[in-house]
């Protein structure tokens, strides 16, 4: 792995100099590195990017949210995606700013493994909206009064909620927003898919876990002035209507992220969820 795509979190007050960092550690290792329009804009002659046609991986600075939107980078090149922690938790990141120029030496002989992460379709009117590593949040937009969402696996309906919204997410996802709205935490491994409804109005709605070769449904049943958001790993995707209808499924697409060894899933849920919590 010699050929790097550096992409950042904009607006960060120390970004022009982290990225000077990254860059000079990677040039070091014999690395070229190319990176966005607007970061290369922003460091203008101070640093020098390689032109590159297809890089080999993509670099992700910063937290989770920054790692989720290089998937969609990673997704369309079919390129690994590493992550380099500079945000405050980051659960989905092995590897800190100060552990890269190891990992560098370790990119460069093969000492690594890739880990397939499942992705989900968001598919609307027949065709993908979206790919999800994280989670597909159908949620009431702001407005004061709750939503009903019907879900359906494999077109059996599994419930009716009356809620602020659902999410569906991926084993990935399962430490996120589902998590914060009571689903499970699912080792990544696992070939499944998660329904966790947002505050549900009702003591018999709970999290639901389904084969991850079922299709789920989303049918919403709104009144007129009722708006409602889809969005796809926390950025907004579009406005649904009143009584449309969603499909998601799983993706023939996988996320391939790095894995060097150095943290065990259940290390980084003892290690990172307890400082969340803190």
């Amino acid at each position: 792995m010699r050929k790097a795509y550096l992409m950042m979190r904009p607006n960060r007050e120390d970004q022009i100099a982290i990225a000077e960092q990254i860059v000079s550690v990677l040039h070091a290792e014999g690395m070229t590195v190319s990176t966005e329009p607007w970061l290369k804009n922003a460091i203008g002659n101070r640093t020098k990017f390689d032109p590159v046609a297809k890089p080999e991986f993509v670099i992700a600075v910063g937290g989770d949210g920054t790692l989720l939107t290089g998937v969609q980078t990673a997704l369309k090149w079919d390129i690994p995606l590493l992550g380099v922690n500079t945000g405050h938790i980051g659960f989905l990141i092995e590897v800190n700013l100060d552990q890269l120029p190891t990992i560098c030496e370790r990119l460069k002989t093969g000492e690594y493994s890739i880990e397939n992460r499942m992705t989900l379709d968001v598919i609307r009117k027949g065709e993908v909206l979206k790919t999800a590593l994280n989670d597909v949040v159908i949620s009431r937009a702001g407005y004061a009064r709750l939503i009903t969402v019907k879900a359906s696996v494999e077109h059996e309906l599994v419930a009716r909620y009356k809620a602020d919204g659902l999410i569906v997410s991926t084993p990935t996802g399962s430490t996120g927003y589902s998590l914060s709205a009571g689903g499970p935490i699912v080792c990544p491994g696992v070939d499944c898919i998660l329904l966790s409804p947002i505050c549900p109005h009702s003591l018999q709605h709970r999290p639901v876990v389904a084969d991850a070769s079922q299709a789920i449904t989303v049918e919403l049943e709104c009144e007129k002035e009722q708006q409602v958001q889809l969005d796809v790993d926390g950025k907004m995707v579009c406005k649904l209507n009143r009584c449309e209808s969603i499909l998601i499924q799983k993706s023939d697409k996988t996320v391939k992220l790095f894995s060097f060894g150095t943290q065990s899933f259940f290390h980084r849920i003892r290690d990172k969820l307890s400082e969340w919590s803190c």
